[in-house]
């Protein structure tokens, strides 16, 4: 008789992170890994530990703390060849390596006229609820959203913490991976065989009939959790997880939105300019005439995240908000 199939096992988003990279680096001999802490100290989050006792010091690099100089070198590296995964602690140090990035990386293609790909990617925590403050816990990834030139990847479920890595490095050009810190520790099942993902499409996690909640990364588990809220009042919400945040999967949303008619956009980061405004008019442009209501919006609060534990959760959409801003479309235009 055969053997039956293992089935899926209990393991963390974190974990998750540690097997992509473990699995790129077993599949090619020109990725490496390169960061602050990567190496010795197993990455400032856990996810690099044990890389470097398997791996040896040449595929993971512990970095000077400079931000611009080995974001730089990941870039040098990538022109000549190499398939650099380069590590910065939290998304907002890398404001310290905007200028490679934005000016460098994302341009290079461009400006060379089609002559230079920079197969480079970039891993980066976002997001806020780890009381870590404001200096390392802003969503600054719908800034990058922004550029032309890079894709910007935002995984909310472990299948993507553990396949996006891959295919991220198949793509010729600069992509930026954007791991929220709070999902870190979750814990779910994997099938065993959890590899590669595709990333061009945003996925409907939950059908439902009566809304659409849309959302990426951390704020996923949040939306779910609403939906289940909204059900006891017998509210069916559909939640979409972007995924992809550049370039957007507009056809999905659309389509969404155009079973439901209404819809609420979640975005951890500040309201003003940000990636939740710009879907919004991307439903407005597509699919105005199937609004049954006006789109809304639940987002982080416009300030510096707070260090105090309940400043902090104040600050960020929590499920009730979520389901708040729901009926309220549901209830209001009936």
């Amino acid at each position: 008789m055969t053997a039956p199939a293992p089935g899926p096992t209990t393991t963390t988003f974190r974990q998750a992170y540690r097997e992509a990279l473990r699995d790129a680096l077993r599949r090619d001999e020109l990725a490496f890994l390169m960061g602050e802490d990567v190496g010795m100290y197993g990455g400032c989050f856990g996810v690099s530990t044990g890389l470097l006792e398997e791996f040896g010091p040449e595929r993971v690099r512990d970095t000077p703390l400079s931000e611009a100089g080995f974001v730089g070198a990941g870039i040098g590296a990538a022109l000549n060849g190499m398939h650099p995964i380069v590590e910065v602690m939290t998304v907002n140090f890398s404001l310290l390596a905007l200028d490679q990035i934005m000016n460098n990386a994302a341009s290079m293609l461009h400006m060379s006229g089609g002559q230079f790909n920079v197969p480079l990617v970039i891993r980066m925590t976002t997001g806020a609820g780890r009381q870590l403050a404001a200096q390392h816990s802003h969503s600054l990834e719908g800034w990058f959203g922004h550029i032309p030139g890079i894709r910007v990847l935002a995984p909310g479920t472990l299948e993507d913490a553990r396949g996006m890595l891959w295919t991220a490095l198949q793509d010729p050009d600069p992509v930026l991976i954007f791991e929220n810190g709070r999902l870190y520790g979750t814990e779910g099942e994997l099938a065993p065989d959890a590899g590669p993902v595709e990333i061009d499409h945003a996925a409907v996690r939950r059908a439902g009939t009566d809304l659409t909640l849309i959302t990426y990364g951390g704020s996923l588990p949040r939306a779910l959790e609403a939906a289940e809220l909204l059900l006891a009042d017998g509210i069916s919400a559909e939640v979409v997880d972007l995924r992809t945040l550049r370039p957007l999967d507009t056809t999905t949303i659309l389509a969404s939105v155009s079973r439901t008619h209404r819809a609420v956009v979640v975005d951890e980061a500040w309201r003003t300019g940000s990636l939740s405004a710009e879907v919004s008019a991307r439903i407005m442009e597509g699919a105005f005439y199937e609004l049954d209501a006006p789109v809304a919006r639940v987002c982080g609060a416009e300030v510096p995240i707070p260090y105090a534990q309940h400043l902090e959760q104040a600050a960020l959409p929590q499920p009730e908000d979520i389901a708040l801003a729901a009926r309220e479309l549901v209830q209001d235009h009936g």
